[in-house]
């Protein structure tokens, strides 16, 4: 039961994710997105990863894995399109 609810868990956080990173691909328009927020999000969010590593645990390592990507693919069209 533990890891379904760590599951459910990781797939809702991860998906609040996917309507900015379309919308941000789709329009590049980066302008009310905090490079500062991100920065930190996509560094902690890699923290998380490597705890997901060295606890053997597949929902925090996939959520982590998956909101690495959506975030950091954010992070680098907030930078490229300033």
């Amino acid at each position: 039961m533990t890891e379904i609810i760590g599951y459910i868990g990781a797939i809702l956080t991860t998906l609040a994710f996917v309507p900015q990173a379309i919308k941000t691909i789709r329009y590049k328009h980066t302008k009310d997105i905090s490079l500062l927020m991100y920065i930190i999000f996509v560094s902690g969010i890699s923290f998380w990863f490597a705890y997901g590593v060295l606890l053997n645990s597949m929902p925090i390592i996939l959520a982590n894995a998956v909101s690495f990507c959506l975030s950091g693919t954010i992070l680098i069209l907030k930078i490229k399109y300033k």
